[in-house]
């Protein structure tokens, strides 16, 4: 079997150098099939007609029914006769044939639909910066040390190293720096070092020259992220020797003499120093091993670089123009990806083949190294500590980065000579922010709203339960207290004028005993009258049946109701007149509560919304951890509104469906996710005043995790509850009629992004250089290899 035995730079950087995101972009934008159409943009239109409407929607298409005329998703739902008016609302958008970037889905969410920007806030400060960020860049900064330390180092071979790599870093700029190279940034103490007081007296141009290394671990895309990660820990090791160098020397038995313990208490202690790097080496030994046993093949495949084919590749791009049709781009863009696949397994089934030749060659306890690398997982498992040595060879600049290299980079870093770095050339490669492609807005503080399941939940049950009338307590105990008061009045009244009768009564009686009337005629005459009787019952004990005695008695009666009959009027006349005046507080209540029932505190809506399941999950040790995916934010649609409006000063350029005159705000918003299907412009289906589905419909604008289609004009919303329904669904496209997603959405964020972001990075330029490099790389080392061996033949 054939053996390499040479490895050159060109072959170790290839992978982390790749040119391929950028070509991807370009391929994905040029994805035209000159027919589909998908949602590009939108924009809502909001005025106090139609007219208006249309106006603010200038350059885009217009949402419109099946009969052609455009929709009014407000349907005169503001309602009320102290609300602010009907608004009305359109929803414009614009199409693209291309199916990168296009919207995947649409959802509302209401001002109290159930989410939180504060906890979103804590969160990012919370669990993601002082739980995640923090502590990664307390250890990662021995790695950045050690590159500063290479950079300006006695040894040649660490210095050219270190200059290898600051030449790289340099095509990774800051943009809150003013565009300064991470290279030449990192040289100098970061902003976290220096700590908040010594970097915020520095004037603005010294600041430029201190990256944040928080914010950039934080925000930076993927791609810059791991790059930065990767370059910085093979630029680490300020020693004069390897670590591979070291570890021939060091064996388990050495690590427990060191500790200067016994066996058992040794173990202990080794494992606080070296089990959780080992657990991270163990992740990545299943890949490497099998890679190693492959030998055969890996000999195989890099003896056979077709290089004519590889040529012709990058010729077929480097004539790309912007006079090339959709054809020749997706022909060359094809054959450019298959070929970077090609690359790609050659680069580690050539690595591969020459590190187990070295392994082969060194000794090591019984056997060789080779013999370590290639024990099973399991066996391992069983006994970690065999893996310590390997740990224990690492600068602490090497284990804080180790997680971020493969086992087959971390053999590079051993084994690539120092002459190999000088002779690499990355001149031809364009710089790029490491915030390419990442929608900063994200990190503003208050900026995005967190919801999920229970927030919603039960934030709809306390809408239910909330009042519809709009009348407060205080208006509904005026209103109790205005009815006690008239109806004491009325009582008033009554018993006044019934005590006034009695005596009138009394009176009449008397005149009739002067005509002569006997007592007992009067008495079945006024039998109604128990007090009249009384009095005739007294007269005739006294033995009186006369005018006189009789008209004493009425005179006595008389006397004693008048007292009755003065409070009973007083008491009533003031009743009286507390009712008007309670009458009129209670009006005046109503009122008032009516007019605030319609005038609500609006809050700011949020720019962004996620859901709490897309950002939070746990690690291995059930700790909450966050997890950046950029794909995952729904951004919020804009509207007209200008700062001459009234709700400006709150909601800005923020678009609310329901036209600033609900009682709630609602807004809508877009998600641009690579692995979902585009929403395509044409299905777009409003249905008003039926909640019939139409054929072919499953989903449509829907409030967050809620499939179905929202009603925008739900009474938790609006103020008019017999408003018309307003439902609008669409189609997404079928995954098999999409065919090939050439977008960078499923490669590398997962296990080859960085551990705090998702994203994409775009070394743009000199397509093909490196790639270029590695394969003639490798048909220089077959060649010298075949030579040498036909030189021995001989």
């Amino acid at each position: 079997m054939k053996k390499l035995t040479t490895i050159f730079v060109s072959v170790l950087l290839a992978v982390i150098m790749t040119v391929m995101p950028a070509v991807q972009v370009t391929a994905a934008s040029n994805n035209e099939n000159g027919e589909q159409k998908y949602i590009s943009e939108l924009k809502i239109g909001v005025g106090k007609n139609a007219s208006d409407a249309e106006k603010a929607l200038e350059g885009y298409e217009i949402l419109k029914d099946d009969n052609g005329n455009y929709v009014d998703l407000n349907q005169k739902a503001g309602g009320g006769t102290f609300s602010k008016g009907e608004r009305v609302v359109y929803l414009g958008y614009k199409t693209t044939s291309s199916r990168y970037n296009a919207v995947t889905d649409l959802a509302v969410m209401s001002m109290k639909g159930g989410f939180s920007t504060e906890d979103y806030d804590y969160l990012m400060e919370q669990t993601y910066m002082k739980k995640q960020i923090i502590p990664f860049v307390e250890g990662f900064l021995a790695t950045i040390k050690e590159y500063r330390e290479n950079y300006n180092s006695k040894n040649a071979a660490n210095k050219q190293r270190a200059q290898a790599i600051h030449a790289v870093l340099n095509k990774l700029t800051d943009d809150d720096c003013g565009g300064a190279g991470l290279g030449d940034l990192l040289l100098n103490e970061t902003k976290y070092e220096l700590g908040d007081d010594a970097y915020n007296k520095l004037a603005d141009a010294e600041k430029n020259k201190h990256a944040d290394i928080l914010t950039i671990i934080a925000q930076a895309n993927g791609k810059s992220t791991l790059m930065l990660e990767k370059l910085l820990t093979r630029a680490a090791d300020t020693n004069e020797n390897t670590w591979l160098d070291r570890m021939q020397k060091i064996t388990y038995d050495d690590l427990v003499d060191e500790t200067g313990l016994t066996p058992s208490k040794a173990k202990k202690e080794l494992d606080k120093l070296y089990f959780d790097d080992a657990e991270k080496l163990l992740e990545k030994w299943d890949e490497f091993r099998e890679l190693l046993l492959d030998y055969d093949h890996n000999v195989e495949v890099a003896e056979n670089v077709d290089l004519e084919k590889a040529n012709s590749v990058y010729e077929k791009i480097n004539k790309l123009d912007e006079s090339a049709d959709n054809s020749e781009v997706a022909e060359a863009i094809v054959d450019y990806a298959e070929l970077q696949l090609e690359n790609a397994d050659m680069t580690n089934r050539t690595q591969a083949a020459a590190i187990y030749d070295l392994l082969e060659g060194i000794k090591y306890l019984d056997g060789t190294l080779l013999d370590l690398f290639l024990m099973s997982k399991d066996d391992i498992e069983k006994d970690i500590s065999v893996l310590y040595p390997i740990i224990a060879s690492f600068s602490e600049g090497q284990r804080a980065g180790v997680e971020f290299l493969t086992i087959q980079e971390i053999f590079a870093v051993a084994i690539t000579t120092s002459e190999s770095y000088k002779d690499m050339d990355v001149n031809s490669i364009d710089e790029t922010s490491v915030y390419e492609g990442v929608d900063r807005a994200i990190y503003a503080k208050g900026g995005v709203g967190l919801t999920s399941d229970a927030r919603r939940s039960d934030a709809v049950a306390d809408m239910m339960s909330d009042s519809e009338s709009g009348i407060t307590k205080t208006t509904l105990t005026l209103m109790a207290v205005t009815g006690v008061c008239a109806a004491a009045s009325l009582v008033s009244f009554t018993t006044w004028g019934v005590t006034k009768l009695s005596a009138t009564i009394m009176k009449n009686t008397a005149d009739m005993f002067g005509k002569g009337i006997s007592s007992k005629l009067i008495a079945s005459r006024m039998k109604v009258q128990p007090d009249l009787i009384k009095v005739f019952a007294k007269a005739k004990k006294t033995g009186g049946d006369t005018f006189e005695s009789v008209q004493n008695y009425a005179a006595q009666y008389a006397e004693k109701v008048a007292p009755r009959a003065s409070i009973s009027g007083t008491l009533a006349l003031g009743c009286a007149v507390i009712a008007i005046i309670l009458v009129g507080l209670t009006v005046y209540s109503s009122y008032q509560d009516m007019k605030n029932h319609y005038k609500v505190d609006f809050i700011p809506i949020p720019n962004y919304m996620i859901d709490e399941k897309d950002l939070i999950d746990y690690n291995s040790k059930n700790e909450m951890i966050v997890l950046k995916n950029q794909s995952a934010y729904y951004k919020a649609i804009l509207c007209n509104r200008t700062d001459k409006d009234e709700m400006y000063g709150t909601l800005g350029e923020v678009g609310d469906l329901n036209g600033d005159v609900g009682q709630q705000w609602l807004a809508l918003y877009a998600e641009r996710n690579d692995l979902n299907q585009p929403i395509l412009a044409d299905s777009f289906k409003v249905i008003v005043n039926s909640t019939e589905i139409p054929a072919g419909y499953k989903t449509g604008i829907h409030f967050f995790g809620i499939t179905a289609a929202e009603n925008l004009n739900n009474p938790l919303y609006v103020w008019n509850s017999s408003a018309p329904r307003v439902y609008v669904y669409f189609k997404t496209e079928k995954a098999e009629a999409s065919g090939t997603n050439t977008s960078d959405s499923d490669t590398s964020s997962g296990a080859e992004g960085s551990s705090f972001t998702a994203g994409y990075l775009a070394l743009a330029g000199g397509a093909g250089l490196l790639l270029g490099a590695v394969i003639t790389a490798v048909c220089m080392t077959v060649a010298r290899k075949k030579k040498k061996e036909k030189s021995k033949s001989e």
